[in-house]
């Protein structure tokens, strides 16, 4: 035990004070660079991940309470209306760019009145090519709304594949100082290498703190996001549903 207490409390030649704090304060320039843009990896990727969480986790909450809505309505019209409450649900937003869609088709059918006046005794009967319009009106605003989930989820992605080559560089550079350590000395000796490759191992692991969090939170919400976009998909086929057997003139 008394050797082991001596040997941390030797300075090896590189100020290694026995901690990873110190470590870290007396690696080389090179190995603390490394080490910074780390930090600011993980820090925007904790900050991604934390901002993604609340944003998902509410997009679920609104979808599940516009859906008891739309469920519970029997009118188009009466739906309009209360889905602006709902800003952070996708499918009210895809209602809405459907319903709006559908609207225009009517008004150009009667000549009058804006989408959100419209009633659904009061919306005529238009053509089976309109369909066409309203369905891409709907897959355009899943696309939108996917795509704003799906936003700085790259940055996940970057930091996951990224970080470790980031960390090896840092390593590599640490080994490069062990060695010419070695050469400077004449020796390899404990004294001589640890340094070095205790700078070296910090960035090993630094690189893969920041990637792994990154891999696994992106898999993550992209599956949670794709499950999301299934039920933007499953809703605009019910919607279209419901325009064919209501409001088709064939």
């Amino acid at each position: 035990m008394s050797g082991f207490l001596a040997v941390t409390a030797l300075d090896f030649g590189g100020n290694y004070g026995g901690s990873l704090l110190g470590m870290i304060l007396d690696a080389g320039g090179m190995v603390q660079f490394v080490l910074a843009l780390l930090l600011i990896f993980s820090v925007v990727s904790w900050a991604i991940i934390l901002m993604k969480y609340r944003v998902i986790r509410k997009t679920k909450k609104e979808n599940e309470q516009f859906l008891d809505l739309y469920m519970r309505s029997s009118k188009l019209s009466d739906i309009f209306p209360e889905s602006r409450k709902f800003r952070a649900s996708t499918l009210a937003e895809v209602f809405r760019a459907g319903y709006i869609e559908l609207g225009k088709l009517s008004k150009s059918g009667r000549g009058s009145g804006g989408a959100g006046d419209l009633a659904d005794g009061d919306i005529p009967s238009v053509e089976l090519v309109g369909v066409d319009n309203v369905e891409r009106a709907l897959n355009r605003a899943s696309g939108q709304e996917a795509s704003k989930l799906e936003s700085a989820l790259g940055f996940l992605a970057t930091t996951g594949s990224a970080s470790p080559f980031i960390g090896l560089f840092g390593t590599v550079w640490g080994i490069m100082n062990a060695f010419r350590g070695i050469g400077f000395r004449g020796s390899a000796t404990l004294a001589v290498v640890a340094p070095g490759i205790s700078e070296a191992l910090i960035a090993t692991a630094a690189g893969l703190a920041a990637a792994i969090p990154a891999v696994i939170f992106y898999n993550y919400y992209l599956s949670r996001i794709r499950l999301i976009t299934q039920e933007m998909d499953n809703f605009s086929s019910e919607f279209l549903n419901i325009v064919e057997r209501h409001y088709i003139r064939k």
